[in-house]
């Protein structure tokens, strides 16, 4: 009788919870553009993702670190209908790090980390990294031979990288 009772008890009591769990989500509000200071104007923020390629091959063989690359953007950004960013915007990335030369089967590898892109003259802050890695001989490494080395890291253009605004976009 005490278990009926309790299993009772449970049933009453887990009913209305039950019932709150089962109601459906509620969607998550719309995110409107934000009006921005100008009349038309919209403001793009901070943390839009940004698709980009690099403008021309960078390879481990030729680079350094501190040297910028150009990258453009390949699509369209576009904010409460209107486009922000078009596509080809140029893109600035600096070379943050590279290993040595691509020798003793270990393969040559970089990291670009992006800086900015230039909306219409005016530069606007990214952040984003992206390391690029050559792929390394296994025989070489094994032999530790000098002669047998591996591949340098190559990026060519039409290779996709995410990278991210930093600070809001005004859009016109």
């Amino acid at each position: 009788m005490k278990k009926i009772i309790a299993a009772c008890m449970f049933v009453a009591l887990s009913g209305p919870a039950f019932a709150q769990a089962q109601q459906p989500p509620q969607s998550a509000p719309s995110v409107a553009p934000q009006a921005g200071k100008y009349p038309g104007s919209y403001v793009m923020p901070a943390g839009t993702m940004l698709v980009v390629t690099a403008s021309q091959e960078i390879s481990s063989k030729h680079i350094e670190v501190g040297q910028q690359h150009r990258f453009q953007v390949v699509n369209d950004v576009v904010e409460g209908g209107k486009v922000v960013i078009p596509r080809g915007s140029p893109i600035t990335a600096t070379v943050s790090w590279k290993t040595g030369r691509a020798v003793g089967g270990k393969s040559g590898k970089f990291e670009l980390t992006f800086d900015s892109v230039s909306v219409r003259g005016r530069p606007y802050g990214l952040t984003g990294q992206h390391r690029q890695e050559g792929r390394g001989n296994s025989v070489g490494a094994l032999l530790g031979s000098m002669v047998i080395s591996g591949r340098s890291a190559v990026m060519l253009p039409g290779q996709l990288v995410n990278v991210f605004t930093s600070e809001p976009v005004l859009s016109w």
